[in-house]
């Protein structure tokens, strides 16, 4: 549609699939993991259920495109960036508070890191994906 960002083209692209594969993933292993082992490290598992959900609201985000959805998409981008950022530093700082990985853990290193450089690539593709940016 006239005016409505596509937010799928490019990069986008490879942003939607990556989300898409982060949301199955992280709700996959949240959900054993609340399911059969809740008991044993309750606030990883519930912070890698809170991580599928932001990547859930991403992906529908981008593929819905629109200016509405690209605000949407900044602001779960911002907060995974912030839980990242957060859940990664105190993992270091504390790992007795986390007996198991979360999807955030150490920056999100078991997974090469790309809990961190998604939300900053999704940022900067939001951002230039913004009505009037060049």
């Amino acid at each position: 549609m006239a005016g409505r960002p596509d937010l799928t083209r490019g990069p986008g692209r490879l942003l939607v699939t990556l989300y898409g594969v982060f949301t199955v993933a992280a709700a996959s292993r949240s959900l054993y993991q609340l399911s059969t082992r809740f008991d044993e490290a309750p606030l990883a598992y519930l912070l890698s259920a809170v991580a599928a959900l932001v990547y859930a609201f991403i992906t529908v985000a981008l593929v819905r495109g629109g200016e509405a959805a690209r605000r949407v998409a900044l602001v779960c981008c911002a907060a995974e960036l912030t839980g990242v950022l957060v859940v990664g530093t105190w993992t270091l700082v504390d790992s007795a508070a986390f007996p198991d990985a979360t999807v955030w853990s150490d920056y999100g290193l078991g997974y090469l890191l790309l809990p961190l450089i998604l939300p900053v690539t999704g940022l900067l593709w939001l951002r230039r994906a913004a009505p009037g940016a060049p």
